[in-house]
């Protein structure tokens, strides 16, 4: 089952990546009611994930929670949850505003959840050839993704010591509410919640700022924790370990989206990045 779904999970990442670049140059970008993008990419591969994934769907074992599914809020309830083993949650394009204006950082994200807690997941970004993914057991970074030469490495725990040279990802609305304060680590904004929860993974910054909601992240869930590095809120530092709806803003009109901020880093750095982090008076 572990094998079969990981497969699965990856033919859905490629064939909905040949979408995504297929509409790029004629993506048809719109805004929603909260000002974010919508493109015919996000629709398609919806929707193809939605008829990879059917017959599981079919039964009681498995739901799927997909940003661009309107009845995802049919799922937003702790007891249908603890009571489905399986738990798809996939963002069809992440960074949509990137790709609606045709640049590389967007990516495919699917996790699966069991019993709660982070099984599997994929992330692929096709204009970069990159794709991460979680088998259940490890973690492997693969550059030029499902092209012949391919080359797959091993995911392995990762303690970067911050210096002048480290750089921490931020969120879009970073800015708005925080400073940074640092004289070492460099902030930058890629645009793309799955890109900054997957770079660190590989080296590529110390750790990332996050804020979003439940499919920017399940899908990069299991790969982070091979590298070591976990989301801690922000204020307390207490680390999210399973879906749990008390995390979420159930009480607003976006409730998938966490109500905390984290930091995604290493149990060590976690202090020294926070330190950094200033909250605007």
């Amino acid at each position: 089952m572990r094998k079969k779904y990981t497969d699965l999970m990856n033919h859905i990442a490629h064939l909905g990546g040949k979408i995504a670049l297929d509409l790029i140059s004629d993506s048809s970008p719109s805004l929603k009611k909260d000002n974010s993008v919508l493109t015919k990419a996000d629709t398609a591969v919806s929707k193809f994930v939605y008829s990879a994934l059917s017959d599981l769907l079919a039964t009681s074992d498995h739901i799927l929670i997909d940003e661009e599914n309107l009845k995802n809020m049919e799922c937003f309830d702790q007891s249908k949850l603890e009571n489905t083993p399986f738990i798809w949650v996939v963002d069809p394009i992440d960074g949509t505003r990137s790709f609606s204006n045709r640049m590389p950082n967007f990516g495919i994200s699917i996790g699966l959840l069991k019993h709660l807690k982070p099984w599997l997941g994929v992330v692929y970004f096709p204009m970069l050839g990159e794709l991460f993914y979680s088998d259940g057991k490890q973690s492997f970074f693969v550059h030029k993704a499902f092209a012949e030469y391919e080359r797959k490495s091993v995911v392995a725990p990762v303690e970067q010591q911050i210096t002048s040279q480290s750089i921490f990802i931020c969120n879009d609305s970073f800015f708005e509410r925080f400073d940074w304060h640092s004289t070492d680590c460099r902030i930058m904004n890629p645009a793309c919640a799955v890109l900054s929860l997957c770079w660190p993974a590989i080296g590529r910054g110390c750790g990332a700022f996050f804020g979003a909601h439940i499919w920017d992240f399940a899908g990069s869930w299991p790969i982070f924790l091979s590298a070591g590095l976990s989301l801690r809120s922000y204020q307390t530092g207490k680390e999210i370990r399973q879906l749990d709806l008390g995390l979420f803003a159930r009480e607003s009109k976006d409730p998938w989206r966490l109500r905390e901020w984290y930091i995604l880093s290493s149990e060590r750095n976690f202090a020294i990045l926070k330190e950094k982090i200033v909250p605007k008076r």
